[in-house]
């Protein structure tokens, strides 16, 4: 047992390690928001892309492209959405709900999440978690614009400016443009690659330390018992019923770890800025992230810990 909890220590200890450094060096002055600002743009626009762009151009499409899991992933993310919704209608005040929801449900699958995949599963984690983020961008996108705009009277709701703002997404571009390559196993020249791989070598440690540079626990004091209801939902139920329906539906090694990595994964920092723009409740967003990125060191050690214990994963 011990050897399976500092496997899976081994893990996750890197990627928290480096959101950790990000906190650590905002508190000594060595990044400003200046430099996240920046840093972020950078890894949204550039380093992501290449980092997705090289996953799938890599990718064995014959064991990375899988229609199961893909259906599973989609029909549980649109589940999980219709669910939280429908608990907000009932619990949450009118001018939170499309915040709360948000938070409980966007994960942070482009980077931590991909990262955890990386990490545990090595290429074809990034080639499994690369498709599965193609499909998170794209839904995550909608979904949040969608529920942000039903309770904002700033964001455009229609159909067009949505598929707009999901299409004109850098990382949905790239994964466009890659599949052709990875489908028809076109060779990128040797300099191409060597540059693009530097590229995505930068993506997981920015984007992380980034992420560790924005925390903040005065938010917390702001936002209260929401907060904690949603982050409660984003690390604890959600993942328990969806990887259980994993498990029942047959899932088991590399898939079903992965897919428990991605239904774990705290809420993406994205959501602050969208709460922001929508002129939401950006306090609740930000303690949101802030609660389930410092919950998930624990859950996901021990997500990771019981499925590898009973040997499903």
């Amino acid at each position: 047992m011990l050897a399976i909890f500092l496997e899976t220590l081994n893990v996750t200890a890197p990627v928290f390690a480096m959101l950790f450094m990000g906190v650590f060096l905002k508190r000594i002055g060595a990044i400003n928001d200046g430099f996240i600002v920046t840093a972020s743009s950078l890894v949204f626009n550039v380093t992501m892309p290449a980092l997705l762009f090289m996953g799938i151009v890599h990718a064995d499409l014959s064991t990375a492209l899988q229609p199961d899991l893909l259906i599973f992933f989609t029909v549980a993310t649109l589940s999980s959405f219709a669910l939280l919704w429908g608990w907000a209608i009932w619990r949450i005040p009118f001018e939170d709900r499309g915040v709360y929801v948000q938070g409980a449900f966007r994960g942070n699958n482009g980077v931590v999440g991909l990262a955890l995949a990386a990490s545990m599963y090595g290429s074809h984690g990034i080639s499994v978690g690369a498709i599965l983020a193609a499909m998170v961008i794209l839904y995550y996108n909608a979904l949040s614009t969608m529920i942000l705009a039903v309770y904002s009277p700033v964001i455009k709701s229609d159909p067009w400016s949505v598929i707009k703002s999901v299409f004109s997404n850098p990382l949905i571009i790239s994964v466009i443009v890659a599949s052709p390559f990875a489908y028809y196993g076109v060779r990128m020249p040797t300099w191409f690659e060597t540059s693009a791989n530097y590229l995505a070598q930068m993506t997981l440690p920015l984007a992380l330390i980034c992420i560790g540079g924005t925390l903040s626990l005065a938010s917390l004091r702001q936002s209260g018992q929401m907060a904690i209801g949603a982050s409660l939902m984003k690390m604890v139920w959600l993942p328990l019923i969806c990887t259980f329906a994993a498990w029942a539906c047959g899932f088991r090694g590399a898939e079903l770890g992965i897919l428990f990595l991605y239904f774990a994964s705290p809420t993406a920092a994205s959501s602050y800025i969208m709460a922001r723009s929508a002129n939401g409740n950006y306090e609740l967003a930000a303690a949101i992230i802030v609660l389930t990125t410092l919950a998930a060191a624990i859950t996901t050690n021990i997500g990771i810990f019981l499925l590898q214990w009973g040997g499903w994963i």
